[in-house]
């Protein structure tokens, strides 16, 4: 009887983070006609602080106790928000599919566990691996009809991809590095801390290399404030925690199930018709997970 709530929390961590994380391509698929990619993240990071500070004042939330500490929660920001979703929205506006662009985004397990090791000293289970695998192939089985890539040049698909690489590199790196060296914070006042620098140097790039017009419509709205509650407080918040409490190698896996969770939630918003193949390779990865996991 007392194992029950650990059990249920442990579950419904990570279930609920992998929704609310799916959601992202979705509300980027919204939000992005109407506004650019930098731009529209640096409004979002700019709400998600105005809405955090005044949370973490009147609640007397811890902060951190040295510059330090604060700094190192600062660099998982920059790498976490910043560089992962100025990577993935900036591809997805370049013409990057949504499918293949989480493909690539996709490959964070796998880079996880490579560096996991060499950075943390982590040991990967043989099963680990075996469940990486499986994970990285039922990836592949979703999105394998969604790579629509014929016919383009090698000059415009490195301009597509680059940035989804980036977002990789940047997310993976974050990860480890807040595992190493903050992995627990108080999450009200290290929201602030983590968004304001990507606030600064986001919108340092924006204003060199774009235009910062945005048409505010009801759709832009609607999904500028599920990226802000959702995603960035809501789903950030399940991340934290979870990095907090488990290996980077076990948090990572998670992301194989971003994809797979994806093509459902089109499929139920937008009628996507998901193949076959696509429902065996979510339970694929589904499979790769829960050995990734163990």
């Amino acid at each position: 009887m007392v194992q029950r709530p650990v059990l249920s929390l442990q579950l419904f961590l990570p279930v609920t983070f992998v929704v609310l994380w799916s959601t992202g391509f979705i509300g980027a698929k919204f939000g992005l006609p109407y506004v650019e990619p930098l731009t529209f993240n640096v409004v979002r990071f700019i709400l998600v602080v105005l809405l955090m500070t005044p949370i973490a004042l009147l609640t007397r939330a811890p902060w951190p106790a040295t510059p330090r500490a604060a700094m190192h929660i600062a660099v998982t920001g920059l790498l976490v928000h910043g560089g992962y979703l100025g990577g993935v929205f900036t591809a997805i506006d370049r013409g990057l599919p949504a499918g293949p662009t989480a493909l690539v985004v996709g490959l964070q397990p796998l880079l996880t566990a490579l560096l996991a090791g060499l950075l943390l000293g982590e040991q990967v289970t043989r099963r680990q691996w075996l469940g990486l695998g499986l994970g990285l192939g039922g990836v592949l089985l979703v999105l394998g009809s969604k790579l629509e890539l014929d016919g383009v040049t090698l000059e415009v698909l490195l301009h597509w991809v680059w940035p989804a690489l980036f977002a990789l590199c940047s997310i993976t790196l974050g990860t480890l590095y807040q595992k190493r060296f903050c992995p627990a914070f108080d999450l009200r006042s290290g929201s602030v801390i983590q968004f304001l620098p990507c606030v600064l140097v986001l919108g340092a790039v924006a204003l060199l290399t774009e235009t910062r017009e945005i048409q505010w419509n009801g759709e832009f709205i609607f999904a500028l404030l599920w990226l802000v509650l959702v995603l960035s407080i809501g789903a950030i918040t399940l991340l934290n925690k979870m990095i907090s409490q488990g290996s980077a190698v076990k948090v990572a896996s998670l992301f194989y199930l971003t994809p797979p969770t994806t093509a459902l939630i089109a499929w139920l918003l937008f009628g996507e018709v998901l193949a076959p193949l696509a429902i065996a390779g979510m339970l694929l990865s589904a499979t790769g997970v829960w050995l990734a996991r163990r």
